[in-house]
């Protein structure tokens, strides 16, 4: 059984107005425990509104999204709230940590909110944060640490609580090359752990580190590549072949 499973999925913004604007028409997919699924597509393609509605952070117009046997469209406010901090991961673009905590506790925030004991949550730290090279910098605060060490931290919050889906937001987007190789090696190394992996992004070498690489347009999935035995670059060069028959232009190979 898939551990998520998209079945004629579409969103409408606005529905019964004039100006409706239909963000999704029809995603199906799956995605198996396991699995590292990048999804790329023009603006408005409806990236982010798939993310959310994944992310139960918004609901489908129509169809289903079921991950792990929920239907997440069934969920009420506090059951969906409940149900992120307990099966979902979440690394965003723009880090969201709080400048009132120290990393720590900025990692520890999901733990805190879901009442985890306090020994538990200093075991699972102990374990993480040496993988992810944070140990040195866990009592200072975000504006001490570089952009780097904060989407480091960013990735240990979404991971200590030990989620069934990680769900990363263009999560390179604000990070130099260099910085991006090393939260994208990361990825690569927890995936291959057994961490699932579903990544928003618009880059191409970021979309080469997945195993598979699903492409939207028009509210529909309109293509998808497969990795295999490919190498790095040669599947690059297929996801920026894809994108180019996508936008009809050049896509972004950074």
């Amino acid at each position: 059984m898939p551990l998520l499973k998209l079945n004629h999925v579409k969103k409408v913004y606005n529905e019964k107005a004039a100006n409706a604007v239909t963000a999704l028409k029809d995603i199906n997919f799956t995605v198996e425990k396991g699995e590292y699924v990048a999804i790329m597509g023009e603006s408005g393609a409806g990236k982010s509104t798939l993310l959310n509605i994944m992310a139960t952070l918004d609901k489908a117009t129509g169809g289903q999204a079921i991950l792990g046997g929920q239907d997440l469209g069934t969920l009420k406010p506090d059951e969906a709230a409940r149900f992120r901090r307990e099966h979902l991961g979440f690394v965003f673009q723009d880090f969201n940590l709080l400048d009132s905590l120290s990393n720590k506790d900025n990692i520890f925030l999901p733990l805190v909110l879901a009442k985890t004991p306090v020994d538990e949550m200093e075991q699972r730290l102990q374990e993480l944060a040496p993988k992810l090279g944070i140990s040195q910098i866990l009592d200072r605060y975000p504006v001490e640490a570089s952009g780097g060490q904060q989407q480091r931290v960013a990735v240990a919050r979404a991971l200590i609580a030990r989620p069934d889906l990680l769900l990363a937001d263009e999560p390179t987007g604000a990070l130099d090359s260099a910085t991006s190789k090393q939260l994208l090696h990361l990825f690569d190394e927890v995936n291959g752990k057994g961490q699932t992996i579903i990544m928003v992004t618009h880059s191409t070498a970021a979309a080469s580190y997945a195993k598979r690489t699903l492409f939207i347009k028009d509210g529909r999935i309109y293509h998808e590549i497969f990795r295999g035995d490919l190498d790095q670059r040669t599947y690059q060069e297929q996801i920026n072949n894809a994108m180019v028959a996508l936008t009809g232009g050049d896509a972004d190979a950074q």
